[in-house]
């Protein structure tokens, strides 16, 4: 790739020039992507309503530790 970026979502299996992916990454990428949306459920996370970073954080920390939990 130019800018240096890898591929990291599988191609379609249709394509003529296959390319390849780590799966492993991959699959990595896809609990993060999981995990954001499970926090988005919370409100005051999707909405930032705390303006202090510090605050953010330690909110994220305890909704993580929810999804951890549940």
């Amino acid at each position: 790739m130019q800018a240096g970026a890898e591929a990291v979502i599988p191609p379609r299996g249709n394509r003529r020039q296959t390319r390849d992916y780590d799966q492993h990454k991959y699959k990595h990428r896809n609990l993060i992507e999981r995990f954001f949306c499970r926090i988005k459920e919370f409100r005051r996370i999707a909405t930032r309503y705390d303006k202090l970073a510090s605050r953010f954080s330690s909110f994220i920390a305890l909704v993580a530790s929810f999804v951890w939990l549940a």
